[in-house]
């Protein structure tokens, strides 16, 4: 059966040299959730269209979320449910309850607080400015994740230099046992 991943952008969106364009870019079972207003990243409205976004795909489902998107996610998982999902990456969760959280991603408060009823991984540095490690490490524990740090990567984004991201390609279908589907050469866009 077909999987598809669910790109979860997160505040802003993901611009065109970001690791989840590039997937979207590549494979032809990658999808955006898009979002009405990237700059709010308001937790019902957010989640509300990620779950209309996993009625309306057909076969199993992996969400792959970033920063506020991997907020979204957990608020999915933690409030939603799906048989078609049957994984969930996180990669740099924005920590949108520290004191120091950007004001315009506060209103996604609270982050989930218990389990994550699915498998699920968080990827995450020692480094990233949105998220301590110590605050990674915890959010994993209490959403049952396995965790993935990679040394020195900020905020596994665009500024962070990652574009095109191989090895996080590699470390998402090992963790889900699913692959990405390439796209014929000739259909690739510039």
């Amino acid at each position: 059966m077909k999987t598809t991943y669910l790109l979860v952008p997160g505040y802003t969106n993901s611009g065109p040299e970001h690791w989840q364009s590039y997937l979207e870019r590549k494979y032809t079972n990658v999808t955006r959730v898009v979002q009405d207003d990237w700059h709010h990243p308001c937790r019902q409205a957010w989640t509300e269209r990620l779950n209309s976004a996993i009625a309306h795909t057909a076969g199993d489902i992996v969400l792959l979320g970033h920063s506020c998107g991997a907020v979204t996610v957990a608020q999915w998982a933690a409030s939603c449910s799906s048989e078609k999902v049957k994984a969930a990456v996180m990669v740099a969760p924005a920590d949108v309850d520290a004191q120091t959280a950007l004001q315009e991603i506060q209103q996604q408060r609270p982050l989930p607080d218990g389990n994550i009823p699915l498998a699920s991984l968080l990827i995450c540095s020692d480094n990233d400015e949105h998220l301590s490690l110590i605050r990674a490490h915890k959010l994993a524990s209490v959403w049952g994740s396995e965790i993935e740090v990679i040394p020195g990567a900020g905020h596994i984004h665009t500024a962070a230099g990652y574009g095109e991201w191989l090895a996080g390609e590699q470390l998402i279908e090992s963790f889900t046992g699913r692959r990405f589907i390439t796209k014929a050469s000739g259909n690739l866009p510039i």
